[in-house]
């Protein structure tokens, strides 16, 4: 395993929250070239952390660690109770349209497709995000947005923008512009302590 100097944001004996860098598993997959990942390297350091939710390999940005069986049981309810909130920010294709607004539509597998998802309004599971427009860029015909994830999707935001005509740049699953990496970024973390109810909001700056 790689020598890993991880870039925590937040610490403390009950939780982590560490930057996870793009081109890395959040857990290991599945075969030997698989087991690097951000999880195992966390845990080389800090043994008692345990994951509560993950990030795409090709999205970068903050993810929160328990430290314990009884944190991860307590931040696992905070995120099915949506007590903790997530912003992403995202460089995405076109000039989005109205410039805030919400995404309502449902996600499934698409199995014969794998890794794939997709809209399937008859199948598929409620999904909804939040988008706010920071920027459009005419040269590069691209825009620079905010999103907010209401549901926990598998590729819920890169699905929903390419959805409605906005695919996010370096989104090869997805038909996005050809990029040297995913313009996706977890920048955002805001969440009352499960301990000691202590208001957290946690920020990472975007690479892009």
């Amino acid at each position: 395993m790689p020598i890993f100097d991880p870039d925590l944001v937040y610490l403390d004996d009950n939780l982590l929250v560490v930057n996870k860098p793009a081109g890395l598993l959040s857990v290991p997959g599945r075969g030997a070239e698989k087991q690097d990942c951000l999880s195992s390297r966390i845990q080389t350091l800090y043994p008692d952390s345990l994951v509560v939710h993950r990030l795409d390999m090709a999205t970068s940005g903050l993810i929160i660690f328990a430290r314990g069986p009884e944190m991860q049981r307590l931040l696992s309810q905070m995120f099915r109770d949506r007590q903790i909130k997530k912003h992403y920010v995202a460089v995405v294709s076109g000039q989005v349209e109205p410039p805030s607004g919400e995404i309502n539509l449902p996600i499934a597998a698409d199995w014969p497709n794998r890794p794939k998802h997709k809209i399937d309004i008859e199948t598929g599971k409620p999904s909804l995000t939040r988008y706010q427009l920071l920027a459009f860029d005419n040269g590069a015909d691209t825009s620079h947005i905010v999103l907010e994830p209401l549901t926990g999707r598998t590729h819920q935001l890169r699905l929903h923008m390419a959805a409605i005509g906005h695919p996010i740049l370096g989104d090869g699953l997805y038909e996005g512009r050809p990029e040297k990496r995913l313009f996706l970024h977890a920048n955002r973390l805001c969440f009352s302590h499960p301990v000691n109810d202590q208001p957290l909001t946690l920020l990472s700056v975007s690479p892009f």
